[in-house]
């Protein structure tokens, strides 16, 4: 594998090294790495292969009957920019992959936002409850030990600006967004490794997917820091996010199934407590 010096051209020869490196297990990182080291443009080889990886995993997903990709939020990292600007507040970008597509941020919220929201939500605080993806309802679920709750979409002006906030940054519309989901996790809770999406085997997903379709995308923002534990972890990549106040890690999966590689959990608080706002992401408007 060589460059093209003069055009860069993205011919058919560099896709098929690309889908090459990617069955015989590199990481795409590692493979992007190579590519700059042959000569390659970085702009050219990230588009490359991030076209080549996403059209040979459709290819692959329909060929094992897989359900079709949707298109899923995305921020603007094409020029790999170290802050972004969402609205109101420039934004850090700490760490970014593209497979799965992990975005770590930093200065998401402020101090003050972090609090406000924790004091916003701790009267209504109960124990958390997952959707009941066999009754299209709400169960409490032995893997989440945390205490919950939900504000409506827009509840206050502190929610709607965040909210803003997160629709320019993830290049989403903001009507497809869950409400915000504040969650508390004191020494011992965790929440166990599991799927955000809904599994399309379960009787009660049809019934949830009339709210705007989908999931098919996760913001995870930490509001509270522990003094030890509680991180986000990633089994299937290796990767633990720590839970930083202010900061947050975005996740996007494409079809509802385990090639995602989005498999997460919140790992046990040792120490102190951990204080979270999740906001999910539908394909179509949330009513």
């Amino acid at each position: 594998m060589s460059a093209n010096a003069p055009t860069q051209a993205i011919t058919p020869q560099l896709r098929q090294w690309i889908v090459e490196q990617a069955q015989s297990g590199h990481a795409p990182e590692a493979v992007l790495k190579a590519m700059r080291d042959a000569g390659w443009d970085e702009g050219v080889a990230a588009e490359a292969m991030e076209s080549t990886l996403r059209d040979h995993l459709e290819q692959s997903a329909q060929a094992a009957g897989l359900p079709p990709a949707a298109t899923v939020p995305e921020p603007a990292l094409d020029d790999t920019p170290l802050y972004l600007q969402a609205g109101d507040r420039r934004v850090h970008v700490l760490s970014a992959q593209l497979q799965p597509r992990i975005v770590v941020f930093g200065n998401l919220l402020s101090d003050e936002e972090c609090e406000a929201l924790i004091d916003l939500a701790r009267p209504r605080m109960a124990r958390s409850r997952t959707v009941a993806t066999k009754t299209g309802g709400e169960e409490i679920n032995v893997d989440r030990t945390s205490d919950g709750m939900f504000f409506q979409r827009g509840e206050t002006d502190l929610i709607t600006r965040i909210e803003e906030r997160i629709a320019v940054l993830l290049r989403w519309p903001l009507e497809n967004g869950e409400g915000l989901q504040i969650l508390r996790y004191g020494p011992g809770a965790e929440y166990k490794p599991h799927y955000d999406y809904f599994d399309p085997a379960e009787p009660g997903t049809p019934s949830i997917l009339q709210r705007g379709g989908q999931r098919v995308g996760t913001l995870v923002m930490y509001l509270g820091e522990p003094e030890r534990g509680g991180g986000t972890v990633f089994p299937d990549v290796h990767l633990e996010v720590a839970p930083k106040r202010g900061n947050a890690v975005f996740f996007s999966y494409d079809r509802p199934h385990p090639s995602t590689r989005t498999l997460h959990g919140g790992s046990p608080v040792l120490a102190g407590e951990k204080w979270i706002a999740t906001k999910w992401l539908r394909e179509r408007e949330f009513a």
